[in-house]
Formats: structure tokens, C-alpha cells, sequence
């Protein structure tokens, strides 16, 4: 006599022997990443460790997220010139090196929307507007690459993207230091917030024409791509 088949049962134990096995499967996977594309990935966890304490009640949570940002924006110039300089350039890296770029800018200037709002008082403010036109200009190229990439073109990034980023990185530094130097003793304070809100303030401004030019230029210099499918 026949043994009645339990799909059920045969679903949970495929999804037991799954959840259990993931652990193993991402550390053989990261184990085995080269260096720049580790440190790409472990921008992602900075990234998420930044957010968590921009917002967390713990003492000197600005100073930590300042920290925690600055690693992150130094493991991205340190992944593309270990890249370059031992040619370890990969497709995952030219893929995943702007996608945690563009979460770790936008996830900044979102939130500093949110801590302006909780703060109207702040030194420098950042517009909703603003962070808009960021957010919209890096969903519109990442599309862009998913569109290449599903025709097996992979799009790299250009220089001036590069100096979008650049000023992205400066400009969140900027504003972070703002918030964080509160924290510090007062002479410390005294001297950082004798110059560094309208410093920050100019390069917000910078980044907001920055981010836009960088991102006509990209979609225009790539228009085959996506006027093919018109």
C-alpha cells in the first residue's frame, strides 16, 4: 500500500533545511568576495548602523552616526581604488558599488528631512524639495542600469557621477559635524560652528546642482539604451 504524500510537510522541511543552510550559504559567499566587493558590502551594514544611531536616545548617538558615515564613505573611494589598482574590477562590483552608494546618500538626506522637522530650529536646514530631486535622480539611473543589464550592457559609473558622490559624502560629512558638535566640549564647539553650517550650506546647494547635471548628462550620453525600447 501506497504511503499518502504530505506536501505540507514536505514544504516545511524544504523550508527548515533552507532557513538553516542561509547562514552557512552567505558566509561561503562573502568568504569568497574579493576585498573591494566585501567592503562593498560592508558599506551596506554601515549604512543601517548610521541610520540606527542617528535616531537612537543613546548619548552622543550624532557623534556615532558621524562616525559610522565616515567609514562608510571611506570604504567607498577604498573599494574602487583597490578595484582598479589590483584589477579586481567585477560585474557585482560595478553593479552593487552605486547601488550602496545611492542607499547610503539617500538614506542621509532623508533622514536629515526628518531631523529638520524635529529640529526647525537646526543651523542648516534640508528641504524636502531638495532631497526629492536626489532621491529621483538616483531611482531614475538605477533604472537605467537594470534596463542595460537586462540587455547585457553593464553601465559604469561616469566622472561626473563621481563628483556628484564626492560632493554627496562632503556635504552629509558637513552636516552631521553640525549636529554632532553639540556633543563636544565648548571649544570644539565654538570653532566648528564658526564655519561649518555655511559650509554645509553651500555644498547642499552644490550637490542639488551637482546631482542634476550629473544625471542629464548620464541618461543623454546613454539615450540608446532606453530610446531602443520607445
Amino acid at each position: 500500500m501506497e504511503r499518502e504524500s504530505d506536501p505540507v510537510g514536505a514544504e516545511v522541511t524544504r523550508l527548515k533545511f533552507f532557513y538553516s543552510e542561509t547562514p552557512y550559504v552567505v558566509s561561503y559567499i562573502f568568504y569568497e568576495m574579493n576585498l573591494p566587493n566585501k567592503l562593498t558590502v560592508f558599506r551596506f551594514v554601515l549604512t543601517a548602523l548610521f541610520l540606527w544611531v542617528l535616531f537612537s536616545p543613546i548619548r552622543y548617538n550624532d557623534t556615532l552616526a558621524l562616525v559610522f558615515f565616515s567609514l562608510a564613505g571611506a570604504t567607498d573611494f577604498l573599494d574602487g581604488w583597490l578595484a582598479r589598482r589590483h584589477r579586481l574590477i567585477t560585474n557585482f562590483g560595478v553593479l552593487m558599488d552605486p547601488l550602496a552608494d545611492k542607499i547610503m546618500t539617500c538614506s542621509a538626506f532623508i533622514a536629515f528631512v526628518e531631523s529638520t522637522r524635529l529640529d526647525p530650529h537646526a543651523p542648516v536646514k534640508v528641504a524636502a524639495w531638495m532631497v526629492i530631486i536626489i532621491v529621483a535622480r538616483e531611482l531614475a539611473i538605477t533604472g537605467l542600469r537594470l534596463l542595460a543589464a537586462s540587455k547585457n550592457v553593464v553601465l559604469a559609473a561616469e566622472n561626473f557621477g563621481k563628483h556628484k558622490t564626492v560632493s554627496q559624502i562632503i556635504t552629509i560629512n558637513a552636516l552631521l559635524v553640525v549636529n554632532a558638535c553639540g556633543e563636544w566640549p565648548a571649544p570644539a564647539q565654538k570653532f566648528f560652528l564658526s564655519w561649518v553650517p555655511a559650509f554645509a550650506q553651500v555644498m547642499l546647494w552644490l550637490t542639488v546642482v551637482l546631482t542634476v547635471v550629473s544625471g542629464v548628462i548620464y541618461l543623454w550620453r546613454n539615450r540608446a539604451i532606453y530610446l531602443s525600447d520607445v
